[in-house]
Parts: structure tokens; sequence; C-alpha cells
């Protein structure tokens, strides 16, 4: 188990590692052909330190790695992207967003796949800019309101990655508690209802809901999310998210576990089609009982 930008650091390193191992080289070999100490690879591979783009491109030359994919995968795990090491997006966030969010952000950026489970509210990659107001002004009460619309800015950049070239692939449990909470009241939860019925018809995306009727089931431990990665299933990672931090598990057994529980919760929920017709119907029942109860006209007191 590790938090935050470790796992990043320790799985690149590890990656590094198994290149070196494939060349055949000791890492006094390496450091040698890099013009390095033999310490710099040590701490490179165990994720001791940070490492630049240019060094694991650096490496990759040393160990014979012509694979464009993986070596620009490599790069971007290094915190800077493959083309030259400009700055991501979220950088410009860099004050406000604690380390692990960042380090949450990059992993969803680089990620082929992610599945994921929610049991209470709307995945931050499907939220409305309306929703994702009231649900990070809920959580963070404290904050001002510039803090919380930049923290609303930050969630609607991040589903950028739907869209992308190529889009992460997305799939998604949704427990009936998540449509059935009605945040920020009925005319923000039709309006994400329906958002929901759009994006989950890309065909990059699958929504299933797990209706009330089926009972209790092995995601009421919590939701998380299992990012998987082009190229080296090694770099797969679940990620737990707490009140205060997250937690990010890596073990071989972990991310079985959790891929298992996975498989279960998908084959219990509703098909993509039925549970998409499921969402529109909740928001039809709200857009009814809204236009139900128009407001009170106001009359004149003459």
């Amino acid at each position: 188990m590790q938090h935050g930008p470790a796992v990043r650091r320790r799985k690149l390193g590890e990656e590094l590692r198994r290149q070196r191992d494939i060349a055949g080289l000791t890492s006094g070999e390496a450091a040698r052909l890099a013009g390095w100490h033999q310490s710099k690879v040590s701490r490179i591979e165990t994720g001791r330190s940070g490492v630049k783009s240019t060094d694991v491109t650096r490496l990759l030359d040393v160990y014979g790695v012509t694979d464009r994919e993986l070596r620009a995968l490599l790069a971007a795990l290094a915190n800077s992207d493959a083309n030259g090491g400009q700055r991501a997006w979220w950088h410009a966030y860099r004050e406000l967003l604690p380390s692990a969010y960042r380090d949450f952000i990059s992993l969803e950026a680089e990620a082929e796949r992610a599945r994921t489970l929610e049991t209470l509210v709307v995945p931050g990659l499907l939220q409305t800019p309306r929703y994702a107001r009231v649900v990070t002004r809920a959580a963070l009460a404290e904050l001002p309101q510039e803090r919380v619309d930049e923290l609303v800015e930050v969630r609607i950049a991040r589903q950028d990655v739907l869209r992308g070239d190529p889009p992460l692939e997305l799939h998604a449990v949704l427990d009936e508690a998540v449509l059935r909470r009605e945040v920020g009241g009925p005319e923000v939860m039709a309006e994400q209802l329906r958002h929901l019925v759009e994006v989950g018809s890309l065909p990059q995306v699958r929504l299933q809901v797990l209706p009330f009727a089926h009972g209790v089931h092995i995601g009421v431990t919590g939701p998380f999310v299992i990012f998987s990665f082009p190229l080296i299933a090694d770099l797969d990672v679940v990620v737990l998210d707490h009140l205060t931090s997250s937690l990010y598990l890596e073990r071989k057994e972990d991310l079985r576990a959790y891929s298992d529980a996975f498989d279960t919760l998908r084959g219990s929920a509703l098909p993509c089609e039925d549970s998409l017709a499921f969402i529109a119907a909740i928001g039809d029942g709200l857009r009814r009982r809204k236009n139900a109860h128009p407001p009170h006209p106001v009359h004149s007191l003459q």
C-alpha cells in the first residue's frame, strides 16, 4: 500500500529495472554507459527520487528500447509529457491541489482503461458543473467560493480524457443510491442524470446500475477505481479515496481481488442499455415532480 506520488516513481523504477535486466546489464554497467554514478540508477529504480523524462530517455537508449509507445508511456510516468517536458495542464493548479490529487489526475490521464465502483456520488469524470459544485462545496465547506470554482474547473477539465486520442475507456458501476440522492435538488439532479445518459451512450463509456433490489453486495465496503495502462500490466493500480487522503494498492493480490470484485459487481448490475433506460426513468420522474409543483406566484398586496 502506498500514498500518492511514490506509486508512480516506484512503478517507473520497477519497469526501468526490468528493461535493464532484459538488456543484460548490471546497474553499474548501466550507470557507466549513461555517464552517471551507480547510486543514481539505484535511486531511480527503487523510486527513492524523482526522475526527469530526459533521464528516462537516456536509460532507454542505453537499454536499446525502441518501442515508441513504451518510451512515451515511461516518459509520461516521469511526470512530464513525452514530447519535450512541457508541464501538464494541472500544473497551473499546483498550489490548489494536494499532491495525491495531482498524482491521481496524472494516472487518470495516462491510463488506457478505468474501472470504477461508485456508491455515493456520480464519478468525477461524469459530473456536470452544477453537480460538481454542490459536491465540492459539501466536501470542503470551509473553502472560499473562488477556490471551489477552481476545483470544479479542474474536475471538468479532467473529463477531456474521455474524448482524447485515444480516449480513456471508462467502465463504471453505480449503486442506485448514486442516482436517488438529489444532489443540489431536483433540477440539478435531473440535469445530471440526463448528462449520464448522454455520456453513457459514447462507445468508450460503459455505465451499469446496481439496483437496490439486488440487496447487499461486495461494494458496500466503499468505492474504488482500477487504472490499467497500455503495454505494462504491472503498472495497474487500485485507488481508494478517503476523507483526507487516497490509498494506492499495487500488489498483484490486491489488484486481483479488486478486479474480481468489479467483475462480480458488473455481473450483478443491469446491462448497459437497461442501465441507461433506468437512469433516464429516474430523471423523467424528477422532471415530472418539478413540473407538478411549479413555484407559487407572488401576489401584489394592494
